[in-house]
Formats: C-alpha cells, sequence, structure tokens
C-alpha cells in the first residue's frame, strides 16, 4: 500500500488529527507500509505535505497545526486515490495551507537526513533546506529566520518542562536532543511528563467556577486586559471575555467558552457554531477545553467564510499553565557541564 492510501486508512479509523509521527507509527505498526528509511515519520510527512501542495482542496488531506493532519472530509476520502471527487462545487474551500515545511520542521529534517549524531551550521542547514525544496520563503533571510525560530522553540520547551528537539552547541551550531541519549535531560523530561498528566487530573477535579477562574489567570499572564469571568449558565455559553494585547499595539476582543471535559470527550463542530454564534461586536472566539476537538471541529473553526475561533486542547493548556508557573512550581538544580569552547580558547585553539 502507498504511504498516502496508508494514511488515509490510519486517519479514518482514528477520526481525529495525528501528528506524522503517530501516522507513521500506526502505517508501520498495522503493517499497512514497509520502508528501509531511518525516519519514516519524516517521510510521511512530506509525503502529505506534497499531495497538499500538488493538489490543494482535491487533496483528501488538510494540515491542521505543525506536522499534524487530518482528513478535509471523511466521508469523502478512500483508499482509492481515483475517487476524489471532481465537480469544484462538491469540494469545501480548504483553509489555508502553507507551501513547504516550517522553518523548525525543515531544520529537523535536514539534520536527521544529513547530520548523523554531529551537529550542523545553521547556514548549512537553511542552504540544504532551501536546496531540497523542503524550505520555501520569499524572506531575504531564511539563514537567521531558521536560527531565530528554532531558538524560540528551545526556549518555550524549557519553560514549559518539555524536552527540546534542538539543541543549541553555540557558535551556531544545532543539533537534535534525540541523538544525545538517554542521560540526565531524558530523565528530566519522564518527569515532567508526569507531572503534566497529575496536573490535567488536577484540573478535571475541579469545579466549574475554580476552573473559569484559572482559565481567566492564564489569560491574564498571557497578555489579555480586563479579564472577567461571566455569569456561570451551565457552561452553554461564554465563560470568560478579555482584551488580547500584543505589544501594546494590537488588541483583540475575545469571548472564551472554557469546557472541563474527560479526555475522551471531544469538542463537536455544533460547540464551535454555538461559540460563534454568541460573539458580540468585533469579538473573536477562543475555546478552551480539558480533553480534544474532532476533525470536523478544527474545520469548522477554520472555515474561510467565517470568523474563525481559535482552539486549545489539553495538552496545550497544560503546556502553557507550566510555561506560566500555573499550578506548578519550577525547581532547578545547578547543573554543571564542560565548556570546550572555553577551554580551547585557553589552550589558543
Amino acid at each position: 500500500m502507498h504511504v498516502r492510501d496508508a494514511a488515509i486508512k490510519v486517519l479514518q479509523e482514528a477520526g481525529h488529527p495525528l501528528h506524522a509521527d503517530e501516522i507513521a507509527e500506526m502505517i508501520l505498526s498495522k503493517g499497512l507500509w514497509k520502508t528501509t528509511g531511518k525516519t519514516p515519520a519524516a517521510t510521511v510527512g512530506a509525503r502529505l505535505y506534497s499531495d497538499i501542495k500538488k493538489k490543494g482542496a482535491a487533496s483528501v488531506f488538510v494540515k491542521v497545526s505543525p506536522n499534524t493532519f487530518a482528513l478535509r472530509d471523511p466521508s469523502m476520502a478512500t483508499t482509492n486515490s481515483r475517487s476524489a471527487p471532481t465537480r469544484a462545487e462538491q469540494i469545501p474551500k480548504p483553509p489555508p495551507v502553507n507551501s513547504g515545511l516550517s522553518f523548525t520542521e525543515s531544520a529537523q529534517k535536514v539534520l536527521e537526513e544529513f547530520g548523523g549524531k554531529k551537529p550542523m551550521h545553521y547556514k548549512e542547514i537553511t542552504e540544504k533546506a532551501l536546496e531540497k525544496g523542503w524550505l520555501i520563503t520569499s524572506g531575504k533571510t531564511p539563514e537567521a529566520s531558521l536560527l531565530s525560530q528554532v531558538t524560540t522553540e528551545i526556549k518555550r520547551h524549557q519553560k514549559r518542562g518539555l524536552r527540546p528537539r534542538f539543541v543549541h552547541h553555540g557558535h551556531g551550531y544545532l543539533g537534535l536532543s534525540q541523538r544525545m541519549g538517554r542521560g540526565l535531560a531524558f530523565q528530566i523530561e519522564q518527569h515532567n511528563h508526569q507531572i503534566r498528566k497529575a496536573l490535567r487530573e488536577k484540573l478535571l477535579a475541579m469545579k466549574p467556577e475554580e476552573f473559569e477562574e484559572l482559565i481567566s489567570r492564564l489569560l491574564t499572564e498571557m497578555g489579555f486586559e480586563m479579564v472577567e469571568v461571566t455569569k456561570l449558565s451551565s457552561d452553554g455559553g461564554i465563560d470568560v471575555r478579555g482584551i488580547l494585547v500584543v505589544g501594546d499595539v494590537v488588541r483583540i476582543k475575545m469571548a472564551v467558552q472554557a469546557k472541563k471535559w474527560k479526555l475522551k470527550n471531544n469538542v463537536l463542530a455544533p460547540v464551535i457554531q454555538q461559540v460563534r454564534g454568541s460573539l458580540g461586536a468585533h469579538e473573536q472566539g477562543l475555546i478552551i477545553t480539558t480533553s480534544d476537538f474532532s476533525a470536523g471541529a478544527i474545520k469548522e473553526a477554520s472555515l474561510p467564510d467565517k470568523t474563525p475561533i481559535a482552539l486549545m486542547n489539553g495538552e496545550q493548556l497544560v503546556l502553557l499553565l507550566m510555561e506560566h508557573g500555573i499550578g506548578v512550581h519550577r525547581s532547578t538544580p545547578d547543573l554543571f557541564e564542560i565548556d570546550e569552547d572555553a577551554l580551547a580558547t585557553m589552550r589558543g585553539q
């Protein structure tokens, strides 16, 4: 079976978006596809990106977040590659699709394909990504953009208690943390993984009003102003309102619905429609849940001819709580490592 058909089958069975890593793992475990390549997930991601890029609205796949894919319309998708609808009116308008991989995804693919176990300079990584067509950009300084985005991701992961996928070795050299063995960093990540699970369970044990107050605090930490919890209404309407302020320049009125649902109860498309119908003048919507969103809800939230609704699932919620120190506290031991660059300088190298 081709990768495309195998991915369709896996996404049909899952019924919700999956990361390329998950798709590859399920394809291989089910015996739908065989490969001798060392990076099957990268291959799956590249094939799905290629399908979207070449076919546009005719592709059965849609990218819903970095390296995460869903079926554009599960009822339309079949494992027969010739069965795609031909009438234009049958094909829904797609959400915006990026061309190529992102800067960070391109960096990971280059390091996996060409880095071996050694770091590479960010300029060389950018050159390879552009050469292979994995990175498509009209920017004048792609090298600087790649380094900036990788560095930003490293800092964000560290704040959230995650093991960064990249390691900055100094002097512009980048590597992949997964190739650095299972040392202290791996143990810390495993510990923080358990903390994330425990925090999510604590959220589920909260009373509705406690959960909404926690959401209002998180929004304030994220840069919202005039945050106000609305009157309780059996979780049927907007729970929190506020203004998202970006750089003291951009001000966006936001209406937030907070859903404290068990992990298996995904938010469905009608909820998105309900929130959209509850928005006031010049408001945008945000739904925060402890569970997740169905593929239909994700598609509904990004319809091009309607007000977009931002979505935050349970995993994203927990990561943001940890990043802003809400419900957790950071315990950082002092760790010392050999500074090879400094020693080399002392030796006059």
